[in-house]
């Protein structure tokens, strides 16, 4: 049974001890005599029943009055003493007392609620019998939404962006496969079209690893065992990996800050998401700059942030930029070659780690990406680290 339905049956069992306390109300001035009132050890217990329920309920007389909410109505703030304060709540008790049931969306302004505003889906009824007038008493079921619609939102976004994402490196590797059977008998452009062909099916195969990536990272599939990695080997690493093309844009990548620091988690993951940052900073930042990648140990976490001089982030963007394919700039994005998951990457990995990972920007000035990853109680000495990664194969 889903929580709606047996809330609904909650209300149905209350409804006949919250009626006998209306009746006399609604048929004020002779009508049928009123059913007897019902035990109040059961009308204890119903109202017990609805305030522990997590749905907001909200019940309304025929003037609109608020005879009923549980603590779930008033701590969204839609409640005070009798008065329902949202319009469109209002509106829809209307509709119901002179349509039958609704359900319908309803945004909470964030002065309400608190921390901005807030979806909530509503399931209005009426609770009187027949639709003989007077109207009587409504009952409005409210559930936050917010997290759940915007999880639809970002589903049908992802099924979409995968869709332009492949797309469009298929489509040039058709068009250049035509060229190149139409130019067989010039050597030259038969070169520029394979070049060009090379960088597309390289784009396609950077976008198909990292939604694999991806998936891993964001699946029920366990993280592998964690063991004591060194932040100096993870920051090498990643450095190691973007130096073609920092070289490439004349950029100049500088590291710091505290030696030795030591987390337990997946090298490789932790790797990634470091090279990822600093991919970030060499795309988006000018030639001829400087990048700076430095790590210290803060509130029994290690630090590792990644700082350019490059083009920034609007504000209204900072928010989003660790979605699936997001970009703040669309035509830059083609430029630059990436596939819009890195910075998705980096959040699952740092969530994954017990972390997190956080952006300071300011537009013309440039960025600072902070990932923050639990240090390990038990740091293992750091010369033993260094013998097991060149144990591996690593120096």
């Amino acid at each position: 049974m889903s929580p709606l339905v047996a809330l609904l049956v909650g209300l149905a069992v209350g409804a006949g001890a919250v009626a006998a306390l209306l009746l006399p109300r609604w048929r004020a001035g002779g009508g049928r005599p009123t059913e007897p009132p019902a035990a109040p050890s059961e009308t204890a217990l119903t109202r017990r029943l609805v305030d522990l329920m997590d749905p907001a309920v909200v019940l309304l007389d025929a003037d609109d009055v608020v005879v009923l909410a549980n603590p779930a109505a008033r701590a969204l703030g839609i409640v005070r003493d009798t008065r329902l304060l949202v319009p469109d709540l209002l509106q829809l008790a209307l509709e119901v007392r002179t349509g039958g049931s609704r359900r319908r969306d309803v945004r909470l302004p964030g002065g309400l609620v608190g921390g901005g505003p807030r979806l909530v889906g509503v399931h209005g009824v009426r609770l009187d019998s027949g639709a003989a007038p007077p109207p009587g008493p409504v009952a409005l079921v409210l559930q936050d939404v917010t997290e759940v619609r915007r999880g639809e939102a970002v589903r049908r976004d992802f099924v979409a962006n995968v869709g332009h994402e492949l797309k469009t490196p298929v489509g040039a590797l058709v068009l250049l496969a035509e060229a190149l059977a139409d130019a067989a008998d010039d050597p030259e452009t038969v070169r520029r079209f394979a070049v060009r062909a090379g960088r597309e099916t390289e784009r396609l195969g950077r976008l198909v690893r990292e939604l694999i990536d991806l998936s891993r990272l964001q699946g029920a599939e366990p993280l592998p065992e964690l063991e004591p990695v060194g932040i100096d080997t993870v920051i090498a690493e990643a450095v190691d990996r973007t130096r073609t093309a920092a070289n490439a844009k004349r950029i100049t990548i500088a590291s710091g800050g505290e030696r030795r620091l030591v987390v337990r988690g997946v090298e490789a993951q932790l790797a990634t998401a470091v090279t990822n940052l600093l991919a970030n900073a060499v795309a988006y930042s000018p030639e001829e700059t400087r990048i700076a990648v430095a790590a210290r140990a803060r509130s029994g976490f290690a630090e590792i942030a990644v700082t350019d001089s490059g083009i920034g982030i609007p504000r209204a963007d900072r928010s989003r930029i660790f979605e699936r394919f997001y970009r703040v700039d669309q035509s830059r994005a083609s430029r630059t070659g990436g596939t819009g998951l890195g910075l998705a990457i980096v959040k699952h990995v740092a969530n994954n780690h017990g972390g997190s990972v956080s952006v300071w920007s300011e537009e013309g000035v440039g960025s600072t990406f902070t990932l923050r990853i639990p240090l390990a109680n038990d740091q293992p000495p750091v010369d033993d680290i260094v013998a097991a990664d060149v144990s591996r194969g690593r120096t």
